[in-house]
């Protein structure tokens, strides 16, 4: 009997039970129906039998199935209560604390945060939105649990695990002429004012080092801090920008575009936990379910 399967797959077996659908059950816990139909099949192939009947109009359970659901409501009860009580030994809250890249942070940590919030209600979260190397150093002297960034890690006492490539992308007003190409070259940018992060962010070095090999330059007017400071800039018409596509207004906005730039220049978004350490286990779930939702989300991008 196959016993690998996490207290996830309980979740979503009794999300399927109390909605009596997929689709419904998927949307309560905010994965996709993929997802949720493969953790399904890993908890039937654990218990060794069927615990729903599919049909193209309804989804039931089975008699073992129903049979299950008040054992895995009360194990799943005495789980949360143990696990996630949150109280240590001096009867402190002990929160997850994680050290961010500001883009990650601001565009699509709270989205897992929310829906994590709905499993386990009762874990808090300190967040340390930092540059890249004092993300790093954050998590090495052990002030997070783990890290998301997109710089590898140079020291041997940290572990970098990828999650996806964010690719840098041209931002420019509705109105800009560049903005009705569908793909642009470096080379399209010179004779536009360019608004940069300076040298001492991690995102301008790595620009820099990937078109340095392609004999690329770029030609910057102005350098600001953050990355949000450019659009700002853009916004109002004064040059036009390069920045990851993770950093940019997400959805429709009503001024700026994004296009493509060839050739492509990409950052890796990662995890970053000390080697040898392991995690506690709110800080863990955490991760799995992060780990999970950007694998969703790179799934989509692709389709």
């Amino acid at each position: 009997m196959n016993k690998n399967f996490e207290a996830m797959d309980l979740r979503a077996f009794l999300a399927v039970a109390e909605h009596g659908s997929f689709h419904a059950a998927a949307d309560a816990l905010h994965v996709s129906q993929p997802a949720l139909s493969r953790r399904i099949q890993r908890l039937e192939a654990m218990v060794g039998a069927a615990l729903l009947e599919r049909t193209t109009r309804r989804v039931a359970l089975t008699a073992f199935g129903r049979e299950l659901v008040p054992r895995l409501q009360r194990l799943l009860e005495e789980l949360d209560a143990s696990l996630f009580g949150l109280r240590d030994a001096g009867g402190r809250d002990t929160p997850v604390t994680l050290a961010c890249v500001p883009t990650a942070a601001f565009y699509f940590l709270p989205a897992v945060i929310a829906r994590f919030a709905e499993l386990y209600p009762e874990v808090r979260f300190r967040i340390l939105d930092l540059s890249a190397t004092a993300g790093l150093e954050a998590v090495s002297r052990g002030e997070a649990d783990f890290g998301v960034n997109f710089l590898g890690a140079s020291d041997a006492a940290l572990s970098f695990a990828p999650l996806l490539e964010d690719p840098f992308v041209l931002a420019c007003r509705r109105d800009h002429p560049l903005a009705s190409r569908e793909n642009v070259d470096w080379a399209d940018l010179e004779p536009y004012r360019l608004v940069t992060v300076g040298r001492e962010s991690g995102n301008r070095v790595l620009l820099e080092t990937a078109l340095g090999r392609a004999e690329v330059r770029m030609r910057c007017f102005y350098e600001v801090t953050h990355l949000s400071t450019s659009l700002g800039l853009v916004e109002a018409g004064l040059g036009v920008s390069v920045l990851p596509r993770l950093a940019t207004p997400q959805g429709d906005h009503p001024i700026i575009v994004t296009r493509p730039i060839t050739p492509r220049v990409t950052r890796t978004i990662g995890l970053v936990a000390r080697r040898g350490s392991p995690l506690a286990p709110a800080a863990a779930r955490f991760r799995d379910l992060l780990t999970e939702t950007w694998a969703d989300r790179s799934g989509a991008d692709r389709g």
